[in-house]
């Protein structure tokens, strides 16, 4: 019997030009389209780090945006390739990928991974996966020492709760039936998810004061608001400095570019 402890049908590659219509790649790099900006020599990184290749064991991905606008350039082999089908976006990342989660050419369980994660591996990818447990909905965070400790000059947006400060990492897992109802809740906090007050007081004020004066950790946090929705949720930290780094920013851009020519050292 297929371990359903990780999502392994399905990939997700999804587009945030709902939510944020100018992309920094798109102002930093000539001919660049979000959400798979090229960076340095490498024309989309996620892909290849999610599977989207030749070599690779069945899967199957999907990004939101029309086939003709991703699948040209060094990515025009898609087209032909059936683990990879396209999807259009709508207003916001959510809601992009609530209309084609469990449906049947995407069924639970799925992993999704934002397009500007240009310094996602494998390991990060197999490490997540590893560590979702018996969760309907996970999320991987990088604590703010582990990322300061390899690049202290990037600048995240931090959630400061008691034991810790955690940056997203881009990687979401919605293991079961259930994490639409994360899906829901996302779709409500979206547009706050760089204002940590706002973002907080959308889980209620009595997790919000918990929250804001650091007396929660983020284990308690989501088991609480797990039970609120009727699922369970799982915070996977993880060990790479780089899984905290997505392009946001042109300072974003360069840095990581700088480690992706590194990396070829």
């Amino acid at each position: 019997m297929e371990d359903a402890s990780q999502p392994k049908e399905v990939r997700s590659y999804t587009n945030q030009s709902g939510v944020r219509p100018s992309h920094p790649s798109e102002r930093a790099v000539p001919g660049a389209a979000c959400p798979l900006p090229p960076v340095a020599a490498f024309p989309h990184p996620v892909l290849p780090a999610c599977g989207a290749q030749p070599t690779d064991p069945p899967g199957r991905g999907y990004d939101s945006r029309p086939q003709d606008a991703l699948l040209s350039g060094p990515l025009d082999w898609l087209r032909s390739e059936p683990r990879v089908g396209t999807a259009v976006s709508v207003d916001t990342i959510s809601q992009s990928i609530a209309a084609i989660a469990g449906s049947p050419s995407a069924p639970f369980p799925i992993l999704v991974v934002t397009g500007d994660h240009a310094l996602l591996t494998p390991a990060m990818v197999d490490g997540f996966l590893g560590r979702l447990g018996d969760a309907d909905a996970a999320v991987a965070v990088v604590e703010r020492h582990v990322v300061e400790s390899g690049y202290p000059e990037t600048r995240r947006t931090w959630l400061r709760l008691r034991g810790g400060h955690y940056s997203g990492a881009n990687l979401f897992a919605l293991r079961t039936e259930l994490a639409r109802r994360a899906l829901a809740l996302w779709a409500g906090t979206e547009r706050d998810r760089k204002k940590a007050l706002r973002l907080m007081l959308a889980f209620g004020p009595v997790l919000a004061l918990q929250a804001l004066t650091r007396t929660i950790s983020l284990d308690s946090a989501l088991n609480k608001l797990g039970k609120r929705i009727g699922l369970r949720i799982r915070a996977v930290p993880m060990p790479q400095p780089e899984a905290a780094i997505d392009v946001d920013k042109p300072a974003d851009l360069a840095l990581a570019e700088r480690i992706l020519i590194a990396r070829q050292k």
